[in-house]
């Protein structure tokens, strides 16, 4: 009978020990917040892209947004109300897209963009475009403004 108890109460303080460590095991990490506040990009006041109100893929030259043709030699901004061409260099995006008026923005913070790769042209040209397209995707995510690809 004495082995009994020994075996019940060995038993009893094993559930014990079992239910103390139990309990003081560390809570289980639950979904990461972010302790970084959004920083402002001079965009917030323009809302977010709004499809409903672009052109048909047909008439992408009615685009009305910010339009932007990635060259080996930067970033052209097409001017809008003449079809010209402004050769930006990368880091001077983010300056001109914050400068430009609100209604610029008609379709919300969305940018056209199209790449300027003519036919036969060296790898060397087609690396710089690389380069300068990853530079403008970088700023464009740092702006949190949406990018439509022309086809």
């Amino acid at each position: 009978m004495a082995s009994g108890r020994n075996v019940l109460r060995t038993l009893v303080i094993l559930i014990l020990l079992g239910s103390l460590l139990a309990c003081s095991k560390p809570p289980a990490p639950g979904p990461q917040v972010s302790t970084e506040t959004q920083q402002p990009t001079g965009l917030d006041s323009i809302p977010d892209p709004d499809p409903t109100k672009y052109p048909k893929l047909m008439n992408m030259a009615d685009w009305n947004n910010p339009y932007l043709v990635v060259r080996e030699d930067g970033i052209g901004l097409v001017d809008l109300s003449n079809r010209e061409i402004h050769i930006l260099k990368p880091e001077e995006v983010q300056a001109t897209l914050v400068s430009l008026p609100s209604s610029a923005w008609p379709y919300g913070r969305v940018v056209l963009v199209t790449e300027a790769l003519p036919l036969g042209v060296s790898e060397q040209t087609k690396s710089e475009i690389r380069k300068n397209r990853g530079l403008l995707v970088g700023t464009l995510k740092e702006l949190n403004v949406s990018i439509k690809e022309t086809p």
